[in-house]
């Protein structure tokens, strides 16, 4: 009797080990890798469009100043409507060096900031509205609560997370204090897939099926300008897409995500590390390494379209963020050539200048392509680019995104990109490690927005009515 008890014990835990997460916060449920959705706390409410009080002038204040810091700064001395109040990073010359690039415009000089706390002091002060963040990754969601629970909007550099636990930090505390939490993904912000956007929402592609994206950049003769080694020591210690949000954002505008599709699991696996374990053994003396020198991901959503995802910055391929749109009326391609098909018989003559020329089986023509790209480009761009070809910034998207933070926050209008985006194009590094650890097994999507994500329908670009 004692015996039968035993086993029926036995058996009732191993079924609710079954059942529950394990130590990694995950469950396996009919062979697909489920994570918790923790519940939404009292008084805490979506911020899905999210408006603020407009503001005359958004007060700025800047943590990190090393690679990607100073760029920003400078771009915000071209924006009217701002004032660069605080600059801050943990090496002190490195401030005295953006501080020039306010007072050689004469401009006023920010309040400086420096060592292992500075960032703190930055975010306790009560005349900066938003906190731009261009640290390392690691430092990212730290310091992006601590500003949002001082009161500050925040945008963060990519990814905004490293982890799907740091990516529901972020979404709960941005909910909690109804600050806008944006990160700052430029590359939806390159012309052509604006015009790409534009085209896409005019339906020149019919319905889109399937899209890819990714981040292919050898980084040979970047990796010593890393501060401390940050970036290659992450990668030694992490398995997975790492780096998945230049090809994901604009993927994710394109399908509406969380504004009527959501992804809803992915598949992911990777090669072994060659150049990447290479790299390590010379800058760090590393016996291993995790990141697999090229890791492809797969990502189904709810409308049952797909996407497709490449990292690779070990091995000597020409750069490309493998930018495809494939439509049941047209195709666009950005990476190696530029180009657009589509069904001879489904455009307008206003659209296309020569019907006969186009072919479902090649390009379009240069001569039809260019008034093509000029009749779609997007009204944001045509706006803004020929200042933001001047002041550049990856050409130029790195200040359409900056004009764009700014100008929403000064019109109270909902950002580009909401916490949710920062989410889920984060999540991709820790969701397609999991995958590849246990044998390429498909990963539920968490839904950051916890059922809300058919309540809006179609992204949008706000503006001012």
């Amino acid at each position: 009797m004692k015996f039968r008890l035993f086993i029926l014990l036995f058996a009732a835990i191993a079924v609710l080990s079954a059942c529950g997460a394990n130590e990694d916060g995950y469950r396996i449920v009919d062979g697909t890798i489920v994570f918790d959705v923790p519940e939404r706390i009292e008084g805490q409410k979506s911020v899905l469009g999210l408006r603020t009080e407009p503001m005359e002038t958004v007060r700025v204040g800047f943590i990190g100043l090393g690679m990607r810091g100073p760029g920003a700064v400078e771009r915000f001395t071209w924006l009217d409507g701002v004032e660069i109040k605080a600059l801050c990073d943990l090496l002190p010359d490195r401030v005295a060096s953006a501080q020039k690039l306010l007072t050689g415009k004469g401009l006023p000089a920010a309040a400086e900031y420096s060592g292992e706390d500075g960032w703190k002091a930055l975010c306790e002060r009560d005349d900066i509205d938003l906190v731009y963040i261009c640290t390392g990754w690691q430092q990212h969601v730290p310091m992006a609560m601590y500003a949002m629970q001082h009161g500050k909007h925040v945008a963060v550099e990519v990814p905004a997370a490293t982890s799907l636990e740091e990516c529901w930090q972020l979404v709960d505390v941005a909910e909690q204090t109804q600050r806008h939490c944006m990160m700052l993904e430029n590359c939806v912000y390159d012309f052509f897939e604006m015009t790409t956007l534009n085209m896409a929402q005019h339906g020149l592609f019919g319905e889109i099926l399937h899209v890819e994206g990714g981040y292919i950049h050898n980084l040979d003769e970047f990796w010593d300008e890393y501060y401390d080694n940050w970036r290659l020591d992450f990668n030694q210690g992490h398995r997975g897409d790492v780096y998945a949000t230049h090809g994901l954002g604009p993927a994710c505008q394109l399908l509406d995500i969380h504004r009527g599709d959501r992804m809803t699991r992915l598949v992911s696996m990777d090669t072994k590390s060659v150049n990447g374990a290479a790299t390590a053994r010379r800058l760090m003396d590393a016996d291993t390494f995790a990141n697999g020198d090229h890791t492809v991901t797969l990502i189904q959503t709810a409308r049952q379209r797909t996407i497709l995802l490449q990292h690779n910055v070990y091995t000597p391929r020409p750069y490309s963020r493998e930018y495809q749109v494939t439509g049941t009326e047209g195709f666009a391609n950005k990476y190696p050539v530029e180009g657009f098909a589509f069904r001879p018989d489904n455009q307008d003559e206003d659209a296309i200048p020569d019907l006969e020329d186009l072919n479902q089986h090649s390009f379009v023509p240069e001569y039809i392509m260019k008034p093509l790209m000029e009749k779609y480009r997007h009204p944001i761009v045509r706006d803004i680019e020929e200042l933001a070809r001047k002041v550049g910034g990856h050409g130029g998207m790195d200040f359409i995104m900056d004009y764009r933070l700014v100008y929403c926050l000064r019109n109270g209008l909902p950002l580009d990109q909401d916490v949710y985006d920062a989410a889920e194009w984060s999540c991709i590094g820790n969701l397609s490690a999991v995958s590849i650890e246990n044998g390429n097994m498909p990963v539920e999507f968490p839904d950051f927005t916890r059922g809300d994500w058919n309540r809006i329908q179609g992204y949008r670009h706000a503006t001012v009515e």
